[in-house]
């Protein structure tokens, strides 16, 4: 028919547009050149070595601009890259592929006496900054201080020569090397004139192994790296060991002597109010947590993270399918939120689900704050992420640095928020309510709640809950140190089958400690065992917060209110995530626990 005439050869023309655009087409987004093609070298961020997060904007340093009639206009970034602090601009200067450039004015400049106090302040701070070339990270430092000859005095010296070093392997840029030269005394009114120079040259390192130069394998794969795995694995197999001597021995034995006593009390012998230990509490262990609403939020959104994380690490791991974490910047933290928002579904079915386990009918459950709670789950982890991020973004906008958000981000997160994340809770929830049978205890509650007697100091909540987390902190921490030191100290972390592993070990060894914890709180006749065992299990992050203290004292050089803020308010923020994890992990196991020791013993 006509419209079929019409729009086929309509359709024909632009697929064949599509192919030719896609041929020719050879830029840093296709990682493809042809020769002689321009190819653009992109300028970053600048700031102290030491301070990781004190970035600025790469102009903000009295650079001249390049002349060479290439405008110097920001690179669109995506939201995962502006959250990481990047913020990239052409540089002006002309590269192509694969022409040499022995050496080429880039521009000239006079220092004044503010041009002076700004770069004597960059060189003793140590300021570097960062280059990109085809999605290829280069670094240089600005300045140094050099000795004099003549005069025999210290002075500040500023690079005004860049050297690259280029490598390629067909039409595909592999290697990209930035060397600074001429050192010149930085005095007022010294003339400065800066130039830079390109050489390439081939190489045979195949496109897919160009990130393995910034891979530090002996770092991450030092021996004791492996020794750190395999003795969190051996504490699991010591852990699982003495969990099932409490089981298999303990418990047995308590059974036998519960047995005995309930025949005595047939024959008027003993009254069963007279003997002591985890028996006695059989009507008070399975009440409702007090602060129930507050528990589910943290129940929720422990379960939350634990599969956001457990999502990402997978993710990290098909790295061969989908690229690599450290290839494209903003990956990490574009996967975080997304994974972040979709595993909101996950924290309103478990909150759903187990704050409904706690009323006997539907309609008990219908008259509860069934809707408080949801709220409560939905807010409550977004909440804190806001309050620290708020402060840390109005440090760094008084700072004026590039890891300031930006407005249009914000509301980017907030719509992200609110119509993904929000409807997901509430989704999550309705399942968790209705398509989840409600819990059958093996114990009926009582009317009234049982006086908690006093107990010795060693078994004692104010004891047990820091004690509990030392071995689960003993299993990770060698872990903390090499993920502190990619995260601070500009180290690409690729050991994700590690981190998959310790994943697993934290929550074997968490379970384990915990249950073991809850025994001996039960036998003093303590039901509170909720609580306990998530303060108990999420104890764990207060060592790795105090890890993180001493590391910064004794392994970075950072220096400055800006980076102490946002060291510390970031750490904050990991030890928060770990606690409500290791809390709800905890909570977990001594509920599996708790259920299969009270639904064994005869209770009359």
């Amino acid at each position: 028919n006509l419209t079929s005439a019409l729009y086929l050869p309509m359709f024909k023309i632009l697929t064949f547009s599509a192919l030719i655009l896609a041929v020719t087409r050879a830029d840093d987004n296709t990682h493809t050149y042809v020769p002689n093609e321009a190819v653009t070298l992109w300028v970053n961020t600048v700031g102290p070595y030491h301070n990781p997060q004190e970035t600025y904007s790469y102009y903000e340093l009295p650079f001249c601009k390049p002349d060479h009639g290439i405008e110097t206009k920001k690179r669109p970034s995506g939201i995962g890259e502006i959250l990481e602090g990047n913020e990239l601009r052409n540089s002006g200067l002309k590269l192509h592929f694969p022409t040499n450039v022995d050496r080429e004015d880039v521009c000239d400049m006079t220092l004044t006496e503010a041009d002076v106090k700004a770069f004597d302040i960059a060189i003793d701070q140590q300021y570097w900054y960062e280059l990109y070339l085809d999605d290829l990270p280069m670094w240089g430092m600005v300045g140094e201080v050099l000795r004099d000859e003549k005069t025999g005095e210290r002075e500040h010296h500023i690079f005004t020569h860049r050297s690259l070093s280029l490598t390629f392997n067909g039409n595909r840029i592999i290697e990209a090397n930035l060397t600074s030269e001429n050192p010149v005394s930085v005095l007022p009114g010294a003339a400065l004139s800066f130039t830079y120079s390109v050489h390439w040259k081939q190489t045979t390192i195949e496109f897919a192994d160009r990130f393995d130069r910034y891979l530090e394998y002996d770092f991450f794969e030092h021996q004791i790296h492996w020794f750190s795995i395999f003795n969190s694995f051996m504490m699991v197999v010591f852990l699982c060991g003495l969990v099932a001597l409490i089981l298999l021995r303990t418990l047995r034995n308590d059974f036998a002597r519960y047995a005995k006593d309930d025949d005595l009390d047939l024959e008027g012998s003993r009254v069963i109010g007279e003997d002591s230990g985890w028996k006695q509490v059989h009507g008070d262990v399975f009440r409702a947590p007090d602060y129930l609403i507050f528990f589910t939020a943290l129940w929720g959104s422990g379960w939350q993270l634990l599969v956001l994380l457990l999502a990402v690490i997978l993710f990290s791991i098909a790295g061969p399918v989908h690229g690599y974490m450290y290839e494209d910047r903003g990956k990490v933290m574009t996967t975080f939120i997304v994974c972040f928002a979709l595993s909101s579904s996950v924290a309103g079915f478990s909150s759903g689900s187990f704050y409904r386990k706690y009323f006997a009918s539907a309609r008990a459950e219908q008259n509860s704050e069934w809707q408080k709670a949801m709220i409560c789950t939905a807010l409550f982890f977004p909440t804190i992420v806001v309050a620290v991020t708020g402060a840390l973004n109005c440090i760094s906008v008084s700072y004026d640095t590039v890891n300031a958000i930006p407005l249009p981000v914000m509301l980017k997160m907030v719509a992200v928020w609110l119509f993904v994340s929000f409807p997901l809770t509430i989704v999550g929830t309705i399942f968790g309510r209705h398509f989840v049978l409600k819990a059958d205890p093996p114990c009926r509650v009582n009317s009234i709640p049982r006086p908690i007697p006093s107990a010795p100091w060693f078994v004692a909540p104010a004891f047990i809950i820091p004690v509990s987390g030392i071995l689960p902190f003993g299993s990770i921490f060698i872990e903390m140190y090499f993920v502190f030191t990619s995260f601070w100290s500009y180290k690409f972390y690729y050991v994700y089958g590690f981190m998959l592993l310790v994943y697993f070990i934290l929550v074997m060894v968490t379970i384990c400690t915990t249950i073991v914890a809850i025994y001996f709180v039960l036998n003093s006749e303590n039901y509170h065992w909720q609580w306990i065992s998530f303060m108990s299990a999420g104890s764990t992050a207060g060592y790795v917060f105090l890890y993180a203290v001493y590391y910064f004292f004794y392994k970075t050089q950072m220096t400055g209110f800006l980076q102490v803020a946002f060291y510390f308010g970031y750490m904050f923020l990991f030890c928060f995530s770990l606690f409500l994890m290791c809390g709800t992990i905890g909570v977990f196991g001594t509920g599996i626990f708790v259920r299969k020791i009270y639904g064994n013993v005869k209770i009359d």
